[in-house]
């Protein structure tokens, strides 16, 4: 089954771009691909920071994973749906997201769920796979609407064990809803590893299951993930329904900054897959043809860190939420066991029982 699936590769870590492809990327293309993902990274990398020094709560890096999300976000179209994960900030951050909002959300403020107007980016899913049949459901209404509008589902491999992603994929199926359904295959679902939590060799053949088609891609390669998700979102405008793709990629670093990946894989396998760095990759195929140098690359970087940088300093005027407002919005009237509830934890807040 894994020959069927083979991995689409356009820019391999050497930097070297397939031929076919040589006329579809510009130095323009590639100037603006590079940028979002040092951006991005540069936003990861201090976020993670910001939740060492407590000034952020627990927090999801995504390191390792750049080409991914700005390779399929910015196959997007202005209308176009975005179906986030707790983990694909870099994908919303590329299709419009503002930072500050991305940080109120890892402040733990109900702003950061609000998205840019205009934007049709969903309060990222915590729950794993909830996400897909809303993200089918959306895409439907677009084509009952008759607008061309799509919408992409992201998700890693675990949420792939879970019955959402198979109800999904089949509710897509069935109405030919114009949905891309793209998975970012890291290689563990929290501590558990692929080969532990699925007989398949691929992700991309579950999808023979409900007949749609689907693709197997370097998720490290920013431009194939752009060519084949370009595709993707095409034939769902065309009215040819929903694909799946498996973008084959490694997280860096832990599954959340509360976690220690030391429990469970050998991290030295992170410095392995370091060969086949999205950012790098991109870097060696630039600097062969020309088109940057370490002036640009450092002109980037200090743009990339004086947004960033203000992005936190708006965040830092906002107080810390309050946590006894978690139960706000669990009934429209609060019951008497929701009420005794914000009492403890309001007691607990002001150091009294617990």
């Amino acid at each position: 089954m894994i020959e069927q699936f083979p991995i689409v590769q356009v820019l391999n870590p050497h930097g070297e771009l397939s031929p076919d492809r040589e006329k579809e990327v510009s130095e323009g293309v590639a100037r603006t691909f590079l940028r979002h993902l040092i951006r991005i990274r540069t936003f990861d990398r201090k976020a993670v920071s910001l939740q060492r020094q407590g000034r952020i709560g627990t927090y999801a890096p995504f390191e390792g994973q750049e080409a991914s999300q700005v390779g399929s976000a910015m196959a997007l179209h202005e209308k176009d749906w975005l179906f986030p994960t707790y983990r694909d900030h870099g994908a919303t951050m590329t299709f419009g997201h503002p930072l500050l909002q991305i940080l109120l959300f890892w402040k733990g403020r109900n702003e950061g769920c609000v998205p840019p107007e205009g934007k049709n980016i969903f309060t990222p899913g915590i729950p794993i796979a909830t996400q897909l049949p809303h993200a089918v459901g959306a895409a439907y209404a677009e084509k009952r609407k008759g607008s061309d509008a799509a919408a992409i589902a992201y998700f890693g491999d675990g949420a792939t064990s879970e019955g959402d992603f198979h109800e999904g994929l089949n509710l897509a199926s069935v109405w030919g809803a114009p949905v891309v359904f793209f998975n970012q295959n890291n290689r563990y679902a929290i501590s558990v590893p692929i080969h532990k939590q699925m007989k398949t060799k691929t992700i991309a053949q579950k999808a023979l299951a409900y007949d749609i088609p689907s693709v197997r891609i370097d998720g490290n390669d920013v431009f194939a993930v752009y060519f084949e998700t370009k595709e993707a979102l095409e034939r769902a405008r065309r009215g040819e329904g929903p694909t799946l793709i498996e973008a084959v990629t490694w997280r860096y670093g832990a599954h959340t900054t509360a976690d220690d990946p030391t429990k469970y894989r050998d991290q030295g396998e992170s410095d392995v897959k370091r060969r086949e760095d999205p950012i790098d990759r991109l870097q060696r195929y630039m600097e062969q043809k020309g088109w940057c140098d370490e002036e640009w690359l450092e002109s980037i970087r200090l743009e990339c860190a004086k947004e960033i940088d203000a992005a936190v300093a708006d965040l830092e005027q906002y107080p810390d939420p309050d946590p006894s407002l978690i139960f706000d919005h669990v009934f429209e009237t609060p019951t008497w066991p929701v009420l005794q509830q914000k009492e403890r934890l309001l007691s607990h807040l002001k150091g009294g029982s617990r």
